[in-house]
């Protein structure tokens, strides 16, 4: 099997979560069955979504390149990054180094039309959406796409940045507000489109409709890395 590496921190509990999920994940029945993964804990890594908004502030891209460099360097096979927004630069990150980077974005579409999916709604920080980068990849797929509006999105962003990554509670009723504006749009599915909403679901039981992006990602990890994935992963939307 492949070892794995992790460029991690870009937030810390989406790293921790990533890590608990692929072990999860892998059909293992002793420690030397599991996956040899290396994870580069790097939260100092500047804001993605700040610097897609504003150039002028510090780019996250050369630590990033930076960290992948040295994950290959210590013998990892394949590399990912829970991060969805740090997709925005992942044809440079890919392209630093010569081992496979798995894009969460394109798996994440993939599981979708394989579901059978038409039209998912995107519950994103404002830098993956106003980039377009899981609009392109469901695009790709053959999949209609939706993303809240100006409110639906401010709310996205308070439970991502003034609850989850502080630390503190998901507000439930912001969710289901922005999940509700979503779904009377047509949307036939709703994508956790950020590493820290992966954690709602998470902590909270969400019901039918949802795909969490950071699952999908460890399953392609497992998969990528030539672990045995546990069969009842093989279906990851409901």
């Amino acid at each position: 099997m492949k070892s794995l590496g992790i460029i991690g921190g870009l937030g810390p509990m989406a790293t921790a979560y990533l890590l608990q999920l692929i072990i999860e994940m892998t059909d293992a029945k002793t420690d030397q069955e599991h996956l040899d993964v290396i994870v580069f804990d790097r939260p100092s890594v500047p804001d993605r979504t700040s610097y897609i908004l504003d150039p002028e502030k510090p780019s996250p891209l050369p630590s990033m390149q930076q960290t992948a460099r040295t994950l290959e360097q210590l013998g990892a096979g394949c590399l990912c990054a829970p991060c969805v927004t740090s997709h925005y630069f992942y044809r440079e990150l890919a392209g630093s180094v010569s081992i496979p980077f798995l894009n969460m974005l394109t798996e994440t579409a993939q599981e979708l039309k394989a579901a059978g999916r038409r039209k998912a709604g995107i519950l994103a920080t404002t830098g993956t959406v106003s980039t377009g980068l899981f609009q392109t990849a469901l695009e790709a797929c053959g999949l209609e796409s939706a993303v809240p509006g100006s409110y639906g999105q401010n709310l996205v962003m308070s439970l991502i940045y003034d609850e989850i990554k502080a630390g503190r509670p998901a507000d439930p009723e912001k969710f289901e507000a922005v999940s509700r504006e979503l779904q009377l749009s047509g949307c036939d599915s709703l994508i956790l489109g950020c590493t820290e909403l992966s954690l709602i679901k998470k902590n909270t039981p969400l019901g039918h409709g949802y795909l969490d992006a950071l699952e999908v990602l460890a399953k392609r990890c497992v998969q990528a890395c030539g672990a045995p994935l546990k069969t009842e992963y093989s279906v990851l939307f409901t």
